[in-house]
């Protein structure tokens, strides 16, 4: 309701207002309830509530959602799941892992985290994607194709005698 709909060549509204050096990471449409998992280039990451983000409206400064130290680094990403997600972390050494979001632990919104990958010390983490259930699903039916019907006779068989 706070942004107005607005044609292709409309030069949009302000959404957050940021400091120098700051850039916007991530955009997440909330749906419903569930957890917001944010991670870092040096593979830590938490899971936190949705609702220990205040709603706040828009052209505001925002609040914190992990802290960065030279530990961590930089935050590469945010996206919203639920326990029964999976997620796709990729580093630019070509490495991904492939966890279930149940196993991330779930801290406070101002923290730094917990490791979710270990990295080589020239290697970063680079992005996170969700991936729901429905995909296990659609390879768990490949996997295992529902049995045919009866088998035919081979017409190139002799026939018995």
């Amino acid at each position: 309701n706070e942004v107005r709909s607005m044609g292709r060549t409309a030069t949009g509204v302000r959404g957050i207002r940021l400091t120098a050096g700051e850039e916007v990471r991530s955009l997440i449409v909330i749906d419903g309830d569930g957890d917001i998992l944010t991670a870092s280039e040096r593979g830590f990451g938490k899971r936190t509530p949705v609702v220990d983000y205040p709603r706040k409206g828009r052209g505001i400064k925002g609040v914190i959602a992990m802290k960065t130290s030279e530990r961590n680094g930089r935050l590469i990403g945010a996206i919203q799941l639920s326990d029964h997600h999976e997620v796709l972390l990729i580093s630019d050494g070509g490495t991904l892992v492939r966890t279930r979001a149940a196993e991330i632990s779930q801290v406070g919104r101002n923290t730094q985290g917990v490791t979710l990958m270990r990295l080589a010390d020239d290697e970063t983490l680079q992005a996170i994607e969700r991936l729901d259930a429905s995909l296990d699903e659609d390879e768990d039916d490949a996997a295992h194709p529902v049995a045919a019907g009866p088998l035919e006779a081979d017409s190139t068989t002799a026939p018995e005698a």
